[in-house]
């Protein structure tokens, strides 16, 4: 099933860890739906904007998944809200500092970015119906900082 002209749910449920503890990570019509609308309200621009496929490393995970990935039940992955990504050959700066700067968001994360090392860490980015927080944050040395790169 294609979620968006360039993403399918096929790339969205892949998961090795579901595969190796053999945990369902299907997802239900309320999740597919806001899948379909992270594709359409950042992972399609942001694909249009710079060109490349997006490599989605981590999209939807059921609440299973999530725990045993060592992630929150409440995460934005187990609602369908949320992808982890990059962009193959474009610094992981460069991707957050244009979603930050130009798409609508809820949670943006730049995670375990070195600098100096442009493909490192990879970009934590949600959307979802209604208000958004537009919240931006890098993850780093096992912390939070507020806005991109402290």
């Amino acid at each position: 099933m294609q979620l968006s002209p360039h993403f399918s749910l096929a790339e969205f449920t892949a998961s090795a860890t579901a595969t190796a503890q053999r945990i369902d990570n299907t997802p239900g019509a309320r999740s597919i739906a806001a899948m379909q609308l992270l594709c359409a309200k950042v992972l399609e621009p942001l694909r249009a904007h710079f060109g490349r496929p997006i490599r989605v490393t981590s999209g939807f995970r059921s609440v299973k998944l999530c725990l045993a990935v060592g992630s929150s039940s409440a995460s934005q992955h187990a609602q369908g809200e949320a992808a982890d990504l990059e962009i193959p050959g474009i610094d992981n700066v460069s991707v957050a500092t244009f979603i930050r700067d130009r798409l609508a968001f809820d949670q943006l994360i730049l995670e375990n970015y070195v600098r100096g090392q442009p493909n490192s860490g990879w970009i934590h980015v949600s959307y979802r119906e209604g208000r958004l927080r537009k919240d931006v944050l890098t993850y780093s040395r096992r912390t939070y900082f507020r806005g991109l790169l402290p």
